[in-house]
């Protein structure tokens, strides 16, 4: 590290770096610089000694070696630009860098370019004027949807196309006679742009330049009876950028990659969900529903994209400014339109005497009411009585804060954080007199380690005291309502807490005179508390999906 200063890392591509990586590693420009070999030089070597080491590793001595300096271009492509005049070749490493490059990092990338005799061996490399154009060729084969590096050229730029069709056909390996048709590769992002090339232009009036890469294919015949997907260069193009492998998961086991589909980028929501259909052996797309990855959590989002609710596949994939290519998927029993009409609740039922809380899906339609919700509840759930009448409050942490009235609409409901509860009013509720008044009462503990402060735990419920009602009494409907044996029921304390401030009660306290002031903040910042161990085992939830 203390040296790397020192030292420029240089990168040579070569035709066999182009010819190896095209069609599988790269489909546009010619290669990816990260794959090819690289030699470490100190910067303050001439470069002339760095060409005897590419000598030694690649058997080319160093007269017919001429390497060229690849530039980035305005439109984001990455091409060889000119070769190193002899007065360049003359400087040091470290000099040359920096001729090469204006951004500071610490690499110089170059094309190594070798011309072969017939007898494959190097010869000089070829006197190169401003009308010498070094021009890359890749061939498709839309039968086998195949792209490939197949040579370079250099060609005149006042000639034309017709001129070199004979070397490309034998670069090709076609029959000397075949028609082909030639387009220019001209840049992928942020899309694709291929153009025809009219073999009886010059190069010059096509504007092509050193650098540019021609792409070529046997002219598609009219007749030919075999159906291939992307008949022309472009749209194979077109194919590659935009095609996207994404990993499906059930949302039940978001870890889990259950199967892969390749897609394209501009699927739309309709194309995505009918090959999810399709590949899952479903008869209606519509039962699919789709959810997002997060690329920072690495799990699904929270909420599932809405029924059509993205255009493309593209959108569903990005998350902010990254690309995941995961997606999750549940099938559901109605289609997703219809769902998204009705909203579900999950209700904690608590029965009035067994122990056991059996958690409901509720699935109503979002303009429903509470009311809604109750009467669908009493056709699931065993009452004690057929009179009963059901309450829902909202439960978070132990403590209650609101009983919701019956005309509530439910869309704004969130269930997601904190419980519904819903449970029978008891009977000493129903009719109260005016003295009586309904308290919370919630069970608590003092935390040793945080500074004696109050943790609740448990079941919170209501109970309605009367107008002087001592402690005494009040503790007696408690113990027989909580079922707690004398022996322990014995260690309890009591309290009346307010803002989380526990003040002790004796048997003889009037219990209601604690609870005068109405314009409290919240009920639930006044409540009695029970004051004790929680031993309580945790308390079995069937989910009743």
């Amino acid at each position: 590290k203390a040296e790397a200063h020192l030292y420029t890392i240089i990168k040579i591509a070569r035709d066999e770096d182009l010819k190896e990586q095209t069609g599988k590693d790269i489909y546009f420009d010619l290669v990816d610089h990260e794959k090819v070999r690289s030699f470490r030089i100190q910067k303050q070597l001439p470069f002339s000694t760095f060409k005897e080491e590419v000598a030694k590793e690649y058997g080319i001595p160093v007269q017919f070696q001429r390497f060229w300096l690849w530039a980035k271009r305005q439109n984001h492509t990455y091409r060889p630009n000119r070769p190193l005049n002899p007065h360049e070749e003359m400087q040091s490493v470290g000099q040359l860098r920096e001729i090469s490059n204006k951004a500071q990092n610490a690499e110089l990338k170059l094309f190594l370019e070798v011309e072969f005799g017939l007898d494959l061996q190097p010869l000089p490399p070829p006197e190169k004027s401003k009308e010498d154009i070094l021009l890359f060729f890749k061939l498709y084969n839309p039968e086998k949807e195949v792209l490939c590096f197949v040579g370079r050229l250099f060609v005149k730029a006042l000639g034309k196309p017709s001129d070199i069709l004979r070397k490309l056909t034998e670069m090709a390996g076609f029959t000397p006679d075949e028609e082909i048709e030639l387009y220019e590769e001209i840049k992928f992002e942020p899309n694709v742009m291929c153009e025809h090339i009219d073999k009886k232009l010059t190069f010059r009036a096509s504007q092509l330049e050193d650098g540019d890469i021609v792409c070529f294919q046997k002219s598609p015949k009219a007749d030919s009876g075999t159906q291939v997907r992307y008949p022309d260069i472009p749209s194979f193009l077109e194919y590659v950028h935009n095609r996207q492998v994404v990993h499906f998961r059930s949302l039940e086991k978001p870890k889990d990659d259950e199967f892969c589909l390749e897609l394209s980028k501009l699927h739309t929501y309709d194309d995505v969900v009918e090959r999810v259909a399709r590949q899952l052996g479903l008869d209606d797309p519509a039962k699919i529903r789709l959810t997002s990855h997060n690329c920072y959590s690495q799990q699904p989002k929270p909420q599932p994209i809405r029924y059509q609710g993205v255009e493309h596949l593209l959108d569903m994939l990005v998350h902010y400014n990254q690309t995941s290519d995961i997606l999750y998927y549940e099938v559901l029993d109605i289609p997703l339109p219809e769902l998204q009409f009705l909203k579900t609740l999950k209700v904690a039922f608590h029965h009035a005497t067994k122990e056991e809380v059996v958690i409901h899906s509720i699935r109503l339609p979002k303009n429903s009411t509470i009311a809604d919700v109750i009467i669908d509840l009493k056709t699931k759930v065993d009452l004690s009585s057929p009179t009963a009448e059901l309450r829902v409050l909202e439960v978070f942490y132990h403590k209650i804060y609101k009983i919701f009235p019956l005309h509530e609409k439910i869309e704004n409901i969130n269930d997601q954080y904190w419980t519904l509860r819903a449970e029978e009013v008891p009977e000493e509720e129903k009719n109260p007199s005016q003295h009586d008044r309904l308290i919370h009462v919630y069970h608590f503990t003092k935390d040793p380690l945080q500074n004696q402060q109050i943790q609740n735990f448990g079941d919170p419920f209501f109970l309605a005291i009367c107008e002087g009602e001592t402690l005494a009494e009040v503790k007696g409907r408690i113990q027989r309502k909580l079922q707690v044996p004398d022996e322990e029921f014995s260690k309890w304390k009591f309290a009346f807490i307010s803002m989380n401030r526990p003040d002790y009660l004796q048997d003889s306290d009037v219990v209601s005179a604690r609870f005068q002031r109405r314009d409290v903040y919240g009920a639930w910042e006044q409540y009695l508390g029970l004051e004790h161990t929680d031993t309580a085992p945790k308390r079995a939830y069937t989910a009743n999906q």
